[in-house]
């Protein structure tokens, strides 16, 4: 697929640009923002064009198996190859034009690839420095597994306007003083918190993660203890600390594979980038 002028742009090109930009498709754009979008895309398809007439493109083939496989996993974002055909339309596409694309995308992929893999190999002196220098990177904090309930104040419903809602957390506070295995139950049964399908778990939580009231309360509680009636802006809360996993420092033999995979792909795109910085401009006439 070739641009015809300067001003032209490839479809796919285009496609892929407002959906990075602003996950909008071209014909959804403000003015605006279809010049932002238009000038990303003229920029990643000058960028392409290097690529593909670079020598290390030249003994680049793409598989049909693997064009197929791209094409399938575009037409797979559908739910029909109805919705999937007027998809291409709206995008000036059609299937022959979208595996062009696709093909050539695969190549430029390809490509990179190649050269990324020139990039040199992290040692573990690499790796130690990187550890030592980055101590707070590897400073796991206090975590603590968590559930909760939740009775909303809501004065538009009888059930929830303020003193009936705190009757009603009261009673159930009053449960679970004598049954607190029942949480999860009494969770599903009455939380107005999405949760409550998962009776009531919070996950796994950090300092600062939830309302001030509710984070103070469950960083004060042992395991399996249930809070008191804790009070936010938007209800009242019982909660259950479930398990406290403590603060700590992850070892270098921990960390090692890690830090290893970060260099490593800092040292592939610096090599790809220092690549796609020597390629010479293409003359239009040629793509």
């Amino acid at each position: 697929m070739t641009q015809t002028s300067e001003n032209a742009i490839e479809p796919y090109t285009l496609l892929r640009a407002s959906l990075a930009l602003f996950k909008k498709a071209p014909a959804e754009l403000g003015p605006e923002e279809r010049r932002r979008a238009e000038r990303q895309a003229r920029s990643e398809y000058d960028i392409e064009t290097r690529v593909l007439h670079s020598a290390e493109a030249a003994g680049v083939v793409i598989s049909d198996r693997e064009l197929e496989l791209a094409f399938s996993e575009v037409r797979g974002r559908f739910d029909s190859d109805e919705a999937f055909r007027a998809a291409l339309a709206a995008n000036r596409l059609d299937e022959a034009s979208l595996k062009a694309a696709l093909a050539r995308q695969c190549k430029v992929n390809t490509v990179l690839e190649r050269v990324a893999a020139r990039s040199p190999k992290v040692n573990e002196v690499e790796v130690g420095i990187f550890y030592h220098l980055h101590p707070e990177k590897f400073r796991l904090p206090e975590q603590r597994d968590a559930r909760h309930i939740l009775i909303s104040i809501n004065p538009d419903y009888p059930e929830n306007i303020r003193e009936q809602a705190r009757r009603r957390i009261d009673e159930i506070a009053r449960l679970l003083q004598r049954k607190p295995y029942q949480f999860p139950e009494l969770a599903l049964k009455h939380s107005e918190c999405p949760t409550a399908l998962d009776g009531g778990a919070l996950g796994t939580i950090v300092r600062g993660k939830l309302y001030p009231e509710l984070d103070g309360a469950l960083f004060s509680l042992k395991e399996n203890e249930i809070s008191g009636v804790v009070e936010t802006e938007i209800g009242f809360h019982l909660i259950q600390c479930l398990k406290i996993i403590r603060a700590e420092t992850v070892s270098l033999k921990k960390a090692a594979p890690k830090i290893k995979a970060l260099i490593q792909e800092r040292y592939r795109r610096n090599c790809q980038r220092t690549w796609l910085a020597s390629l010479p401009e293409v003359d239009r006439q040629c793509r």
